[in-house]
């Protein structure tokens, strides 16, 4: 294990990040998960958060030579990601890497494979491991909020997201939580403006996430033309 390794810690990322940011030294931002990170469909034609989060890093903060990379895909679950992990994470030689997962890993659906919380979260230290491994800062989001009483199979939310913290925590990394945030703007519950089915978010709802993820990771620029938008987007939706 290197030092480098031993001593990481999410303070430690995030202020590694802050300078990496002032830096003229382009950044690779690798950005996965599964449906909800590959933004197809539920969007109806608008913008995914990693989409909103290219426009934030390569236009509002003007760092035209990062790339931004969305390798997640739609069913996949965490081995899907571990057994792929040089093509979906290690070729693209990151220096952040963001993970959202568990809303398939979760299932409880006839045909898929029953998976405790305690070996989700398993998995989720060796993601950490060999994302460090690489000198790149993980970064774990907890899944947005779900309807469980119309998404059978999906009533463990609660306790995979639970799972994401557990792993942050222990591992000592950045954490967007996600599952609160959406729980906040639903005030307590989902928030339907922001949903497009009972797991997947609408074009608001990923406004949503790349706000909140934008906040945790420093990426709110003082002067935005994109932020308000987002934020009006936001706001709008929570009306419906």
């Amino acid at each position: 294990m290197s030092n480098a390794e031993v001593t990481a810690s999410a303070a430690s990322d995030l202020r590694d990040l802050a300078e990496l940011l002032t830096s003229t030294e382009p950044l690779n931002w690798v950005i996965t998960g599964d449906s909800i990170t590959h933004g197809l469909v539920h969007t109806h034609g608008g913008r995914s958060y990693a989409e909103h989060l290219h426009e934030l890093i390569r236009g509002e903060l003007a760092r035209t030579r990062d790339a931004v990379i969305n390798t997640a895909i739609s069913g996949h679950r965490l081995p899907d990601i571990l057994g792929d992990f040089d093509r979906r994470v290690a070729s693209w030689r990151p220096d952040v890497v963001t993970l959202m997962i568990g809303t398939n890993d979760m299932s409880t659906l006839p045909g898929s494979p029953l998976v405790a919380p305690a070996d989700f979260a398993a998995s989720l230290r060796e993601f950490v491991t060999r994302v460090r491994s690489l000198g790149a800062i993980p970064v774990l989001q907890t899944p947005p909020s779900i309807d469980t009483a119309n998404a059978p199979g999906r009533e463990r939310l609660t306790e995979f997201a639970d799972a994401v913290r557990e792993v942050a925590t222990s591992e000592d990394v950045i954490l967007v939580d996600q599952h609160a945030r959406f729980t906040e703007l639903g005030h307590g519950g989902v928030p339907w403006g922001l949903m497009n089915d009972p797991f997947h978010p609408n074009g608001a709802g990923h406004a949503a996430l790349a706000l909140e993820l934008a906040t945790a990771l420093g990426l709110r620029p003082p002067v935005s033309r994109a932020i308000p938008l987002l934020e009006a987007q936001v706001r709008a939706a929570r009306l419906v």
